[in-house]
């Protein structure tokens, strides 16, 4: 469902909450992934590494950071730019990557932070960070997943 299919009356609510929570995460995701490559707002930049542990570089001195994790940023992002376009999509990109987003923090509980299992890399803020995203997302897309079928007995095509 996109914002050009319609109902009775128009679009359901859904459609516009959805794609513009889709537009603010993704935007959100892409801004902290390029983030991660400027140095000063990422603290011990010369010992970013591009995987691992071993990297002591800190977004806001407080995130750790890799290469390879902003890039994960930066690509989660540009995917929630692009499903954004949609509502159901951006519902699933929310949903999906709330889930993603809980799987993380429970790794990020489970590994040992100093071992090569700790390949993203994640420290304690990041692991409450993620936490607070993976719920904030599920939030989001189920939100918008029950404002897009509407009210009862007006129920929409998905």
């Amino acid at each position: 469902m996109d914002a050009t299919h319609t109902g009775p009356t128009g679009p359901p609510a859904g459609v516009p909450f959805l794609r513009t929570a889709a537009l603010a995460v993704g935007a959100g995701f892409l801004l902290v992934g390029i983030a991660g490559f400027i140095p000063g707002i990422t603290t011990n930049y010369d010992e970013m590494t591009f995987a691992g542990h071993e990297s002591r570089a800190e977004l806001l001195g407080i995130f750790q950071v890799s290469v390879l994790h902003n890039l994960v940023h930066v690509l989660f992002g540009v995917v929630g730019l692009a499903v954004a376009r949609k509502a159901t999509a951006s519902a699933a990109y929310l949903v999906i990557g709330g889930l993603v987003y809980l799987a993380l923090w429970a790794y990020g509980l489970a590994v040992d932070h100093h071992s090569d299992a700790n390949f993203v890399p994640l420290n304690d803020a990041d692991n409450w960070l993620h936490l607070g995203l993976g719920i904030a997302m599920l939030a989001l897309g189920f939100a918008g997943y029950r404002a897009l079928r509407g009210p009862v007995g007006g129920q929409y095509p998905a």
